[in-house]
Parts: C-alpha cells; sequence; structure tokens
C-alpha cells in the first residue's frame, strides 16, 4: 500500500450535505479498491482565482489516503466523473 494526499475541491454553495455525500462516496470507493483514509482535514471554503462553471468559491477537503498504485487510475477515473467535484488532485507522498 502506497500512501497518497487527495485534495477535493467542493462548490462553496453546496453545504454540508454535498461535502457528507463526497466523503461518503470516497469511502465506499476507497472501500471497493482496498484502501482507507487515515486522516481528514477540511481547509475551509475559499474564494477561487477564476470561476469553475458558476462557482466562484470553493470548499476544499483534504485526505491522507493509503491505496494500492494500481488502484489509483480506478480512482482517478471515479473523481474525473464525480458530478459534485470542481477540481481533484491526487499526489504520492512517499516521493
Amino acid at each position: 500500500m502506497n500512501k497518497y494526499e487527495l485534495t477535493l475541491v467542493v462548490d462553496g454553495k453546496g453545504g454540508a450535505a454535498k461535502k457528507k455525500k463526497v466523503a461518503e462516496t470516497l469511502e465506499k470507493t476507497l472501500k471497493i479498491l482496498n484502501g482507507a483514509i487515515k486522516e481528514s482535514k477540511e481547509w475551509g471554503i475559499k474564494e477561487m482565482a477564476y470561476k469553475i462553471g458558476k462557482s466562484e468559491t470553493g470548499l476544499y477537503l483534504f485526505y491522507e489516503i493509503e491505496l494500492d498504485s494500481k488502484a489509483v487510475k480506478t480512482l482517478n477515473d471515479k473523481l474525473k466523473n464525480d458530478p459534485d467535484l470542481l477540481r481533484y488532485l491526487v499526489v504520492n507522498k512517499e516521493k
């Protein structure tokens, strides 16, 4: 298992319900991929440098996860197709 840092950006006007939905979806996806969330932090709502769609603010969520290196591609595909996410970034923590 490799360690990764995952940062998600959700619409800042989405509220607690959208944050909860995104977190539950991530947990289910990682469970299917035999991964785990080691730590999660909410960085809060921040004004973005430019609009993404109609969103001017974003709620930033940070996760430290453990996942097999072969499953990262699948995770990227799932995150890319999630309509609730404005942006995401997966970074290998061990390099």
